[in-house]
């Protein structure tokens, strides 16, 4: 499996394409610029997911859902944000499809012409500040911390899976203050907020600053970023926060009657990630062998892969490799984990031999692998490796079958610590001074 993956150094862009193929990830799908995420990067995401929430959730935030379709005249009220979006828009005109009278197929039918065009969302600003207009009257209501899980759509003409794509998972934070300065405290809170994200949990190393005034959110008085370094040596924009001002509440007149009794407009921020960090994670810790993924993000923590030739040695190893993985999944690690058990899996396929599952499990970047034969059971032992660590340097031989759970314990929270060392170490290393 490992030779079908591009080395990085004859071919990135090719070699981050073959690890999204062979890790079974994603793939293109038949709409131009769109994906499919497979079971195995969609866990990626779920993990994200519940990492990125319970900081949300930490910080006071909590989730809500607003429509998919905007009304055009929505992005046409704040002149900044039409003209960021306006070229990137994904159109309805249409509620419904005829048979063809002239021909074969279906048409959009003249009738259902929509009186006012909808726009697919590429971003919820205006949705949701149309909404908060009804939601805010009075500074009692403020603030006002929202986050949502979505999809949108932007018409991206250059497309890399994860990377950029015309649909994509995000989660969009929408927030109102009652002061510029809770606003942009906000503003600040949340891009650390990123950072913590991007080094606790993806083990990735990242720069926080703002955006140039060329660079900045479409209606955002400024925008703040988290930017990481990958193997190329290039920077990849990973989140970003932006101070909105009140641009949004002066263009859908959402005012609060302040303490002293007189109206004012609300103040505003929003903030982002994607699917894109799934692309981040990859070109941050993968190599020529194929995926690599930071415990607290893997789908899959550790496989415990059987050893045999007889029936006889099949039973005993199997029953050792079941009776391991449950005290695995014992490990303290929940808290650490977000409340997740530690996942193991006993790969007991019969159709695969050995060698076969040992490079599938490389490919994935599962953390631990362990080895479990007849040899090792006669020892009550058995072998560990860790995915970040290639060939013998990386495991551990003859480690006590009653040991081997906390072991691996130990083994994966010592890989999470590793890999943001490397890659902070290969980030630090490529770093120059610059004056202008």
């Amino acid at each position: 499996m490992a030779d079908k993956i591009t080395p990085r150094t004859k071919d990135y862009s090719e070699w981050y394409l073959d690890i999204v193929k062979q890790a079974g990830l994603a793939e293109n799908s038949d709409v131009r610029g769109c994906m499919v995420i497979k079971p195995y990067g969609y866990g990626i995401w779920e993990k994200m997911q519940r990492g990125l929430d319970r900081l949300f959730k930490d910080t006071g935030h909590v989730n809500a859902y607003f429509p998919l379709f905007i009304p055009k005249s929505y992005l046409e009220k704040e002149a900044d944000h039409v003209e960021g979006f306006a070229k990137e828009c994904a159109l309805v005109t249409h509620s419904r499809l005829v048979p063809n009278p002239n021909g074969k197929g279906l048409i959009p039918d003249p009738e259902s012409k929509l009186e006012e065009e909808l726009v697919i969302r590429p971003t919820s600003e205006t949705i949701i500040w149309k909404t908060y207009k009804n939601w805010i009257q009075s500074y009692r209501d403020l603030p006002l911390l929202i986050n949502q899980w979505a999809n949108v759509v932007r018409w991206e003409m250059r497309t890399r899976l994860f990377l950029r794509t015309a649909e994509f998972l995000w989660q969009e934070g929408h927030t109102a203050h009652a002061t510029a300065k809770e606003a942009e405290e906000e503003t600040h809170r949340m891009v650390h907020v990123y950072r913590q994200f991007a080094e606790d949990w993806m083990a990735m190393p990242v720069m926080v600053g703002p955006k140039s005034d060329g660079q900045k959110f479409p209606g955002a008085v400024y925008t703040l970023c988290i930017e990481a370094m990958m193997q190329d040596k290039r920077a990849l924009q990973a989140g970003t926060s932006h101070f909105l001002g009140q641009n949004f509440a002066k263009a859908f007149d959402v005012t609060f009657q302040n303490t002293q009794g007189q109206r004012e407009h609300a103040w505003a921020t929003s903030w982002g990630v994607s699917t894109r960090l799934i692309g981040g994670l990859i070109m941050t810790h993968s190599d020529d062998n194929g995926l690599v993924l930071p415990p607290r993000l893997a789908p899959l923590h550790t496989v415990i892969v059987p050893i045999y030739k007889t029936d006889a040695e099949r039973s005993a190893v199997l029953e050792a490799a079941h009776k391991l993985a449950a005290e695995v999944r014992e490990q303290p690690l929940r808290e650490w984990l977000n409340y997740d058990a530690v996942s193991v899996k006993v790969d007991d396929r019969e159709q695969y031999q050995p060698g076969y599952k040992f490079a599938e499990w490389e490919v994935k970047g599962v953390p631990i692998r362990v080895e479990l034969g007849p040899k090792d059971l006669q020892k009550n032992a058995c072998v560990i490796a860790r995915r970040d660590v290639p060939g013998k340097e990386g495991k551990e031989f003859g480690v006590p079958l009653d040991a081997a759970a906390n072991r691996i314990g130990e083994m994966l929270k010592a890989m999470q610590a590793a890999l943001y060392a490397r890659a902070k170490a290969y980030r630090d290393a490529a770093l120059v001074p610059c004056d202008s």
